[in-house]
């Protein structure tokens, strides 16, 4: 029996729990759908999400590389692009980009240097 694949969820690397909720939470729109330690003083693994998009968050050593990339398939980027513009987050302010291969993306950098593209393809 072949396998079924439903989706791949990214792990990012965190090191400061509050400026990750700040960004992810605050600032980009997400829900905190989970937390876990091991215990008080240990680090902090979560998932996070924005619509059916989820994302694991981890402190600990070994998940994930700061400075990756994930790319995520979107609708709605003219609305979440407006929603973005409204909030005071004085670290970054993306604009929309047209790409050579058909879509529109806003691209947004997080505290620990891991990217999401949010992409929408134009329909032609």
């Amino acid at each position: 029996m072949p396998v079924t694949t439903n989706q791949v969820i990214q792990i990012f690397r965190i090191f400061d729990v509050g400026k990750a909720k700040e960004f992810y939470v605050d600032y980009l729109g997400f829900t905190v759908d989970w937390e876990h330690r091991f215990e008080d003083n240990t680090p902090l693994y979560m998932q996070v999400s924005l619509g059916s998009f989820q994302l694991h968050l981890s402190e600990h050593y070994g998940d994930g590389c700061p400075g990756s990339t994930v790319f995520v398939k979107v609708t709605g980027l003219d609305e979440y692009h407006k929603e973005l513009s409204s909030k005071n987050y004085k670290y970054l302010r993306p604009g929309i980009n047209n790409e050579p291969w058909g879509a529109r993306s806003i691209n947004v950098i997080d505290p620990f240097g891991n990217r999401i593209r949010f992409n929408e393809y134009v329909k032609s």
